[in-house]
């Protein structure tokens, strides 16, 4: 696994693996098939674990070669001790969980840094879907409403003010358009959003 073989399976992968310092201890919470955390031990040299739920992604990752937890996220992340991790990464998945305020606190107690990615509900595609009286069906919602996996919907504004409440320093966000960086009016014109985040300095749970 290679930086163009992750950029032709899921560019902004590939964006965010350049966020991630060489040789960091990482924690790819809803990892999925493994590709990332994979690309990041190849590429960059890191260490880390991957968290999943699905037998099918867990079996994946297992075959490339992962180190991978079979835990449900809900259920928190007590597994781990604080700032056990460099860098945490909650890639699309955190829009998935019940309780996203605390699996946010969780993400960035056990790491010194997160990443957080999110499909941008105020995408302008979803938002014409939403004027002609239908849920957005697009590259980053790819779901029917019926059978989404994704229980909570956020815009990059919702996100950010979520984070000041949780008590977290944006350290930097982008707004991407089939991996690309969108820097004109990001919050309509990106589908994805990403954050990087850490726990504001003097701020206790």
């Amino acid at each position: 696994m290679n930086l163009n073989d992750l950029n032709a399976l899921r560019p902004d992968l590939a964006f965010i693996a350049d966020w991630v310092r060489e040789r960091a201890h990482v924690l790819d919470v809803g990892c999925g098939d493994g590709a990332m955390l994979r690309y990041l031990e190849l590429g960059k040299g890191c260490t880390g674990y991957g968290v999943e739920i699905a037998d099918d992604k867990v079996l994946e990752s297992t075959q490339r070669g992962i180190s991978v937890i079979q835990h449900d996220m809900e259920e928190g992340l007590d597994l781990f001790r604080d700032n056990a991790f460099d860098m945490v990464l909650c890639l699309s998945s955190l829009q998935m969980m019940q309780h996203v305020e605390a699996r946010l606190r969780d993400i960035v107690r056990v790491g010194q840094e997160a990443i957080v990615s999110f499909p941008n509900f105020a995408y302008w595609p979803h938002r014409v879907a939403l004027i002609r009286g239908r849920m957005p069906v697009s590259r980053s919602l790819p779901y029917q409403w019926f059978d989404t996996p994704n229980v909570r919907y956020a815009t990059i504004h919702d996100f950010k003010d979520l984070a000041e409440k949780c008590g977290l320093e944006v350290l930097e966000y982008v707004a991407l358009a089939e991996g690309k960086v969108v820097t004109f009016l990001p919050n309509l014109r990106g589908s994805l959003a990403v954050f990087r985040l850490r726990k504001r300095v003097g701020v206790t749970d």
